[in-house]
């Protein structure tokens, strides 16, 4: 497997696409491991995409399309308008409450990133923000959608590690709006620092509150629909995805009247090509996967990290640094595909909650997205923004350690992460 890893690196190194390289240097280990059936390379990326848990994938991100396109998000900006417009750097707050309502509608870091970069960046620069500044917000505050129900990252890991989904879309909340929290208080100091002053003197009235909760509602029913759905076995995870495209088509159609037909091809059009990238990347690492498992690496990974200390918090700090590094040059979506069956193992060995883990995991690796040198939402925002990514990252810095003091808050405070799901799902 050390030749797959090395050509794996190399392949990085000389820009090929992440898919391309994991597939290749996946099938490099059967050409190495001439007793393995080479037909083993085509079957494992057929298999790897026919899983009943994964269609919720493409099935999230069509609805997740749809809600943007049919102005839901629209909603959910001037709720998030309403609601932090009395606070230093208003239009930061904005991205930071809209990342947390997002979270239902979205799933992916990139993609609210992106989407808040354009619909908020041109304010911003307006009001005198700095571009790196507002890169920085609106993609740091992105990853707030990695816990957030329904996040893609969590599906992909109950899919791959055989951990309910149900509990990690409950577990999800808590975190979420710690990070919210912890975010919001990063954006007030820096601004209040910078003089972004706030965009009315006073807090919003009730009235003013109240309509643009109603005006949002179907945006927030979203999520908690589906944790109900599931909980009582209205319908499975991946059935839930199902529901969420009906869901927003009706809510487009007949509640705000904003879908037609042009607007739901356009739809399918920006589906297809986004589920093509990420069903496409699933596949291939079925190659990668086999080897992994092949070659027993999960129980030499467990043996190794286990050897280096029994401590349950230390063992996770080592995992966490793993992770971290190897969000700073992979994907998230290939981290969880490919690390999920190697650390799963080892972190249940030491006792620790699979689904709390699952929380920390998607969190850190989801962190990777606002890193250098491989950091997706990183480059998507500069680029949206019109600035330097080493401008970006250097303005990341508060609101980067907002995000780790959270996740060290989830390592310690186990009992609060699991709170939720406990009392829906029971222990």
């Amino acid at each position: 497997m050390g030749v797959v890893v090395i050509v794996f690196m190399l392949m990085l190194a000389f820009g090929m696409p992440v898919a391309f390289a994991i597939g290749v240097s996946g099938t490099v280990f059967f050409l190495v491991t001439p007793d393995i059936p080479f037909s083993i390379v085509v079957q494992k990326v057929v298999s790897s995409s026919q899983s009943f848990t994964l269609l919720a994938i493409p099935l999230f991100i069509f609805a997740g399309n749809l809600m943007n396109n049919t102005g839901i998000t629209s909603r959910l900006v001037n709720l998030s308008n309403v609601l932090t417009g009395h606070m230093y750097g208003n239009l930061g707050q904005v991205s930071c409450v809209m990342s947390t309502l997002m979270g239902g509608v979205s799933g992916s870091a990139t993609a609210d990133a992106a989407m808040e970069c354009r619909v908020l960046g041109p304010s911003m620069i307006q009001r005198g923000y700095t571009k790196g500044y507002a890169a920085a917000v609106n993609g740091i505050t992105a990853l707030i959608t990695a816990t957030i129900p329904p996040s893609m990252g969590l599906i992909i890991y109950g899919s791959v590690g055989e951990v309910s989904i149900g509990r990690l879309f409950a577990a999800g909340f808590v975190p979420g709006f710690m990070m919210m929290i912890a975010l919001m208080l990063a954006v007030r100091l820096t601004a209040k620092k910078r003089g972004y002053l706030p965009e009315r003197q006073k807090p919003a009235s009730l009235g003013e509150i109240g309509k643009a909760l109603i005006d949002g509602v179907w945006a927030l029913l979203f999520p908690i629909i589906l944790i109900v759905g599931i909980r009582f076995g209205v319908f499975t995870p991946s059935e839930s995805g199902a529901f969420a495209c009906v869901y927003a088509v009706f809510v487009g159609a007949v509640i705000y009247k904003e879908l037609n037909w042009k607007v739901f091809i356009n739809t399918l059009r920006d589906t297809s090509r986004d589920i093509g990238i990420i069903m496409f990347l699933v596949s291939l690492s079925g190659i990668f996967g086999y080897g992994i498992v092949y070659d027993s690496i999960p129980q030499a990974m467990a043996s190794f990290l286990t050897n280096v200390s029994s401590n349950p918090y230390i063992l996770l700090f080592i995992v966490i640094l793993l992770l971290l590094f190897c969000g700073m040059f992979v994907e998230t979506t290939v981290i969880a595909l490919l690390l999920t069956p190697i650390l799963l193992p080892v972190i249940s060995k030491a006792g620790i909650d699979p689904v709390q883990f699952g929380l920390i995991m998607m969190s850190v690796v989801t962190l990777g997205v606002m890193t250098p040198p491989v950091g997706i939402a990183l480059y998507t925002t500069s680029t949206i923004m019109g600035c330097k990514p080493e401008e970006t990252v250097k303005e990341s810095v508060p609101f980067i350690a907002a995000v780790v003091a959270v996740i060290l808050i989830c390592i310690f405070c186990k009992d609060l992460i699991l709170f939720i799901p406990n009392a829906i799902f029971g222990k």
